[in-house]
């Protein structure tokens, strides 16, 4: 659905077609902003997405293209702004998480995390910076891993961090802009990413593990993204625990 009219707000989520980036996607288009579902492959899960949204009275269009790759993500920027007039929040929920203990990791698994975790994050956050209009926000995605420091997710943690870093120099770096930039670090959430590989007492003890007694959902962390997306322009350089009170 085109909208030409450039007072309405416009966000782009990476990842967008499914786990949270899907929950994200939904929560801001009932916030009435219009989204662009990213998807790197799997562009019937992203049309799945637009077609919920739209459904519900919303405004949405997919978006494909490798994050780590400038090109493909200048052109999906320039499909936005095409479409809807300008980009004010950037999502970047999209990632990829191996587990292995250090000493025994496939180093071939850890250049892929670094190229979608940390490139591409880097990637869609240039484009974000060149971009996104005053009073906007963009948004990266971390892990409460950084602080558990669960045995076998030392890669992982390690392109997360490098996650966090990034976003708090960007903040700095758009100093004058009023534009946010924030990450958000989720607990163990209940999604094909964190459930693929778990055994059913390891997610039960994990979801025992926070005070709180379950595991999050992709709604919870999606209404974390819709405070810094959208009410919370004190929050800047900040990552902000979504994760239940695990650490």
């Amino acid at each position: 659905m085109t909208d030409t009219d450039t007072t309405t707000r416009v966000a782009l989520v990476t990842g967008g077609s499914g786990g949270i980036g899907r929950a994200v996607a939904e929560r801001l288009a009932r916030d009435g902003i219009a989204v662009a579902v990213h998807y790197a492959g799997n562009k019937a899960k992203a049309d799945e997405t637009v077609a919920a949204i739209v459904a519900a009275g919303g405004r949405a269009i997919p978006v494909g293209g490798d994050v780590a790759d400038e090109d493909a993500m200048s052109a999906a920027f320039d499909a936005v702004e095409q479409e809807f007039g300008g980009v004010d929040v950037v999502v970047n929920t999209a990632g990829i998480m191996v587990l292995s203990p250090i000493a025994t990791l496939d180093l071939d698994d850890l250049d892929r995390m670094h190229r979608t975790n940390i490139r591409g994050t880097f990637v869609v956050s240039q484009q974000a910076a060149r971009r996104v209009r005053g009073g906007g926000a963009i948004i990266n995605f971390s892990t409460t891993v950084t602080r558990t420091k669960f045995p076998t997710y030392g890669a992982y943690v390690a392109s997360k961090a490098a996650v966090e870093a990034m976003t708090l120099v960007l903040a700095r770096e758009l100093r004058g802009k009023d534009i946010t930039v924030n990450a958000v670090a989720p607990g163990p959430t209940a999604t094909p990413l964190f459930l693929n590989g778990k055994d059913e007492a390891t997610v039960e003890n994990l979801a025992k593990a926070a005070p709180l007694e379950r595991l999050g959902a992709p709604d919870d962390i999606a209404e974390s993204v819709a405070f810094l997306a959208g009410p919370a322009r004190w929050i800047n350089g900040q990552v902000l625990f979504a994760n239940g009170g695990l650490a």
